[in-house]
């Protein structure tokens, strides 16, 4: 079963990063910067550190543990809490950016407030809702 995993990227201002997905004949929605494990991975936290680089040039410390879930497909989330203090959309290498038939990649900052989180279409829904119950017990913002 492959395992992917999530970030969500917390800023010193207060917001939390995710890629708009804008895909001909879906209505657009938000993801956190992320991926699948590869074979060659040292750990799930690797895993993340290498999808956060390729995905927005960023680099992320103080990881935490959030959420795990089972999506759709059978494959297992983790999500995870991250500092990031620098990033440069511009300069991302993943291999998904290169194909045309993927649509766009939009990077955006998002405050983290119920009422920012709540107008988001975050996918997968469980996360929105784990994120939605973080902020409004405090542990989010502790973490950021």
């Amino acid at each position: 079963m492959k395992e992917r995993v999530r970030a969500i990227l917390l800023t010193d201002h207060n917001t939390m990063l995710v890629i708009n997905r804008v895909r001909p004949g879906i209505a657009p929605y938000q993801v956190l910067v992320g991926g699948g494990v590869e074979d060659e991975d040292t750990g799930l936290e690797a895993a993340l550190l290498r999808e956060i680089r390729e995905e927005i040039a960023g680099t992320a410390t103080d990881l935490r543990p959030f959420h795990e879930l089972t999506n759709d497909r059978g494959e297992t989330e983790h999500f995870y809490t991250a500092h990031i203090t620098a990033w440069n959309f511009d300069d991302r290498t993943g291999p998904e950016f290169s194909r045309d038939d993927r649509g766009e990649y939009l990077l955006d900052e998002v405050p983290l407030t119920a009422d920012a989180v709540s107008a988001l279409n975050l996918l997968p829904p469980q996360i929105k809702t784990a994120i939605l119950d973080a902020l409004d017990d405090g542990t989010l913002l502790t973490a950021a």
